[in-house]
């Protein structure tokens, strides 16, 4: 599965701004499945999730990884080919659809997010010294509203990039350390029409 894919056709765009086929592209990205095992997870006919299947499998954005035989039908695995997605500068012209795409998406991760959040251990939410100081927290949660220019908020998006490319090497070390466990880790930062903390002085 490759990091990215860029989606550089109208067509694409068009296909990914379906709410329901952002939900199955969700699933698609953290692992293979069948259309039987999406049709029971979402609870929807078999011949309405091939017909996404197929709009999605078409304009590149999944594939089939393997395929098993069970009681005689062949079962066909899909997967999404590429983690993210980058919406090419050609599309640009294409602002409301690119907009409604990209909400689209935040909201989904966002709903998978809550599926991992009450998945967790509880042992991952607590704090048995109630220490105050966040850095030493076995979790991470907190929330920033900033006023910035753009370009400053570039800048901060580099240096954070960055730094998760350089965890993303050093974890690969790990990958076979039994006492190495999973973590999920979600950043999102988008521009707000207005502020919506507020505080008195």
């Amino acid at each position: 599965m490759e990091q990215f894919k860029i989606i550089d056709q109208y067509e694409q765009l068009k296909s990914l701004g379906d709410p329901f086929r952002s939900k199955i592209m969700m699933r698609l990205i953290e692992k293979p499945y069948t259309g039987q095992q999406l049709s029971e997870i979402f609870e929807l006919s078999r011949a309405r999730i091939h017909y996404h299947l197929k709009e999605l499998e078409k304009n590149g954005f999944i594939r089939v990884v393997k395929k098993e035989e069970k009681n005689g039908i062949i079962q066909k695995f899909y997967q999404s080919v590429a983690k993210g997605f980058i919406i090419s500068s050609e599309l640009l012209p294409h602002t409301k659809e690119i907009s409604d795409v990209t909400k689209q998406i935040f909201i989904e991760t966002l709903n998978r997010t809550e599926t991992r959040i009450l998945s967790a251990p509880d042992d991952a939410f607590k704090n048995d010294q109630n220490e105050t100081d966040p850095t030493k927290w076995k979790y991470m949660s907190t929330q920033w509203e900033l006023k910035m220019t753009e370009e400053k908020f570039k800048v901060f998006a580099k240096k954070y990039y960055e730094l998760v490319e350089e965890m993303v090497t050093l974890c690969e070390r790990d990958k076979d350390n039994p006492a190495a466990k999973p973590y999920y880790i979600l950043s999102m930062a988008f521009q707000l029409d207005k502020p919506f903390f507020q505080q008195e002085e």
